[in-house]
């Protein structure tokens, strides 16, 4: 009776474990590199920074899936680009297109850019100017000054 639990404990272990193995049988390596370039541009929607190429989420494993299907209709790499992006949104391509919403994530970091420009230019504008605002006499007592310590 034990070894009947065991055998059955280790069946089910091997279905498990089979089943998360993904097997995509291509027509050809041309199908196979794009299915690979697809899956590795488009983003996955819960992992956020992971490719659905690179990610074990289900929705990941779906998105793949569906890559694969759609390959497999015959439909171009921009045509299932395209229907990702219907359905999950812009957010799914690492290369979204500039629209009105998505304008803003293309300028900011060229704005922090120059606005980290501007900022370092007016800094070392005010430390050189910093040395002209001295009075005649705050540098003649800036003169004693040096005069003593130069002295002991």
């Amino acid at each position: 009776m034990r070894r009947l639990v065991m055998a059955l404990m280790c069946l089910l272990l091997v279905g498990h474990a089979q089943a998360a193995i993904e097997a995509w049988h291509f027509r050809n390596e041309t199908q196979e590199q794009q299915f690979r370039d697809i899956t590795s541009g488009l983003r996955c929607p819960k992992c956020q920074n992971t490719s659905i190429a690179d990610s074990d989420a289900m929705i990941a494993a779906d998105m793949r899936q569906k890559v694969f299907e759609l390959l497999q209709q015959g439909q171009s790499p921009s045509q299932i680009t395209a229907y990702m992006v219907s359905r999950y949104g812009n957010f799914v391509s690492y290369r979204p297109p500039v629209t009105a919403s998505t304008l803003p994530l293309w300028l900011v970091p060229g704005l922090f850019i120059l606005a980290g420009i501007a900022f370092l230019v007016l800094r070392v504008r005010r430390r050189e100017a910093g040395d002209e605002r001295l009075s005649d006499d705050e540098r003649a007592r800036l003169n004693e000054l040096l005069k003593k310590g130069s002295e002991q």
